[in-house]
């Protein structure tokens, strides 16, 4: 079976496809290559604003029309906005795919921004921030990307500011849609039962009168990585830790062998490095986790955890003690084969996700113009040696090099 079809519609949009014959799911929807980095000081958290006022009314639909749509049949619609990409999406038994297509491409291209919806929803992300500072262990992973970048657009909340989300109007929405909006740069995915002739003729009919957008607004790169220490008191009883620095950006070659070393140090799995090391050992922490997450032109890692003040250098010093070990001792062979193996199994179980792969193909498509398959990533892990990740280990995790943001209590 194919791993995935695509076509490219007269007005750029490309459409992609992977059959599934063993469900009865389909599981559909639009990327953009829009996100919030392409925003600036003054209309920073407008795409993830646009994000939410795209399920508030379109031409043809008030919301309880298009929340209630797929809803009724017993699907699911759904929405996200990264620092890259913005996705419309929804799930729904293969019967109804017509249905989910034609609502998605309606909440993508011909929203309208009601004004009260916006005085509504305005409110709800402001609920939505206050959360989110509320829980210091999400709240410490946006303040960490303004440190890792500073003043860059990769800096900003995704949520924008108090004072920028009370700010918006109708026109800035579709200003900042107009000023962003490209259709070579605009995907839409599926993966279900349907033949991908099917999906081509809904496209035909979906697609074919939305017009041409070639917006061609350039991303400010970053390249000035500077390691910071800071520390934030806050009204909470657990202190919380972020350590890191800028990473390999999605088209480099040490993308995936890093993507393996930080599973080792602190992946998933209950044995990686600093859950064995912190948690099982000595019980500082109740988990900790290590993230690399890449962008177009640079990357994120980064270690968090929360533990007891008193804890808390001792916990920092732990983690120092796991990344001096490798980079100073390579992995042993048997070492080696587990952590390719694990990184495998966790690769094909997310696979087993259609509505996480029919995602994963649209970011894909975006960011590397291909979609690698499974088989393919598999070789390169396997031809990862222990000398290589030793040596990124060497290039990242030196401790000069790192970044170490700390909520402590007041």
């Amino acid at each position: 079976m194919k791993e995935f079809e695509m076509h490219t519609m007269p007005n750029g949009i490309r459409l992609l496809h992977k059959q599934v014959t063993s469900t009865k799911i389909a599981h559909c929807g639009f990327m953009l290559d829009i996100g919030s980095r392409d925003e600036n000081e003054t209309n920073q958290g407008i795409a993830h604003f646009w994000e939410h006022m795209a399920f508030k009314g379109t031409t043809k639909r008030k919301a309880f029309h298009i929340l209630n749509r797929i809803d009724s049949v017993g699907g699911e619609l759904n929405a996200y906005t990264t620092k890259e990409k913005i996705a419309f999406y929804a799930s729904t038994l293969d019967s109804y795919f017509d249905k989910a297509f034609e609502l998605l491409t309606d909440i993508t291209f011909d929203s309208i921004f009601p004004e009260k919806q916006i005085e509504k929803e305005r409110n709800v992300i402001l609920e939505e921030m206050a959360m989110y500072y509320d829980a210091p262990d999400d709240a410490i992973q946006d303040e960490f990307d303004k440190v890792i970048f500073a003043d860059h657009p990769l800096g900003m909340n995704i949520l924008g500011t108090q004072e920028s989300v009370r700010s918006f109007s109708r026109n800035d929405f579709k200003q900042f849609i107009k000023e962003h909006i490209n259709t070579e740069k605009l995907v839409f995915c599926s993966v279900g039962n349907m033949p991908f002739k099917k999906v081509i003729k809904q496209a035909e009919k979906y697609l074919s009168h939305i017009p041409t957008y070639n917006a061609k607004k350039e991303r400010l790169p970053f390249y000035n990585y500077q390691p910071n220490l800071v520390k934030i008191n806050r009204n909470i009883t657990q202190s919380h830790c972020a350590i890191g620095r800028d990473a390999y950006p999605i088209g480099s070659e040490n993308r995936l062998p890093f993507f393996m070393l930080t599973n080792i140090l602190g992946g998933p799995g209950m044995n990686s490095r600093l859950n064995l090391a912190l948690r099982e050992k000595y019980g500082f922490v109740y988990s900790i986790d290590a993230v690399y997450q890449s962008y177009t032109d640079t990357g994120l890692f980064g270690i968090f955890f929360g533990t007891e003040p008193k804890q808390l250098n001792r916990s920092i010093d732990l983690v120092n003690k796991e990344l001096k070990k490798l980079r100073e001792k390579p992995l042993g062979t048997l070492q080696l084969h587990t952590a390719k193996e694990q990184l495998m199994g966790q690769l094909a179980m997310a696979e087993e996700n259609n509505t996480s792969f029919m995602l994963m193909m649209g970011k894909s498509i975006l960011d590397l113009n291909r979609i690698d398959s499974l088989d393919d990533i598999f070789k390169k892990i396997k031809s990862v040696s222990a000398s290589d990740l030793q040596d990124m280990a060497n290039e990242m995790f030196q401790q000069k090099d790192l970044s170490t943001l700390t909520f402590t209590p007041n």
